[in-house]
């Protein structure tokens, strides 16, 4: 099937939200999209298919995690289910090591924009939101997350991440 007959057909719909809130499995999830977008696949094709999105990392964003660590504690809170989770773990175990922890939305229950889902990362973090500098490439995260006062940057590029953390924690000459 043409992949932008699949574009067309594809959605984040209420399955997709359940997976990553962990109410439902793989398996479960993949039935739905056997429906959803008229295919049939196995669940290890689309577990294959399902990892493909992930391209490789920003270029230069290791560094500027490095950096950045070591001036104010870093966490890492992604909407993601258990088949992502086990993928990009092992993918980048070198730069999510930049974190303190991360928090995932299939562990906790909730997920991004949900405001609970930003409440219970502050309160895990011991941290109040208005002291929270986040980072999201989806702007309806980042409208959620300023909505409850957290200062939230949209993130486009790395240049967008590299000017807020300079304009927050200016580079002492």
């Amino acid at each position: 099937m043409p992949s932008a007959t699949l574009g067309t057909r594809f959605s984040i719909d209420s399955y997709y939200e359940r997976h990553e809130r962990g109410e439902i499995s793989a398996a479960e999830y993949f039935e739905s999209l056997r429906s959803s977008l008229g295919i049939r696949l196995t669940d290890e094709e689309f577990g294959r298919g399902w990892n493909a999105v992930f391209v490789g990392e920003i270029s230069g964003i290791t560094p500027v995690l490095q950096r950045a660590k070591d001036r104010f504690p870093l966490y890492a809170f992604s909407n993601s289910n258990a088949a992502h989770q086990a993928y990009w773990t092992r993918e980048y175990e070198s730069t999510l090591s930049a974190f303190r922890k991360i928090f995932v939305s299939a562990d906790l229950g909730r997920r991004k924009p949900e405001p609970e889902a930003f409440m219970a990362v502050a309160d895990a973090m011991a941290i109040p939101l208005p002291k929270i500098l986040f980072f999201d490439d989806l702007l309806e995260n980042v409208d959620a997350a300023r909505k409850l006062g957290m200062q939230a940057v949209h993130v486009k590029s790395l240049a967008d991440i590299e000017r807020a953390l300079t304009q927050v924690f200016p580079v002492k000459k």
